[in-house]
């Protein structure tokens, strides 16, 4: 084996990739917060759909008599 290997090898050895990080916690609470305010949202919205319905059909039934 030439130095040349050796001294490239260790190189590698001391230099260790700054991706092996330990994982980052996630917070529970703030999912759940997230989870809850896009339910919020669809509800909002199927709200407006059903509204909206309710209104036309009223309207065409007020303009047929």
């Amino acid at each position: 084996m030439s130095t040349e290997s050796l001294n490239r090898t260790s190189e590698i050895l001391e230099t260790p990739s700054h991706n092996s990080e330990a994982p980052t916690r996630v917070n529970v609470d703030v999912l759940k917060q997230r989870l809850l305010e896009e339910k919020k949202k669809e509800k909002v919205k199927r709200t407006i759909i059903l509204s909206s319905v309710v209104v036309s059909l009223g309207a065409l039934t007020f303009l047929t008599y």
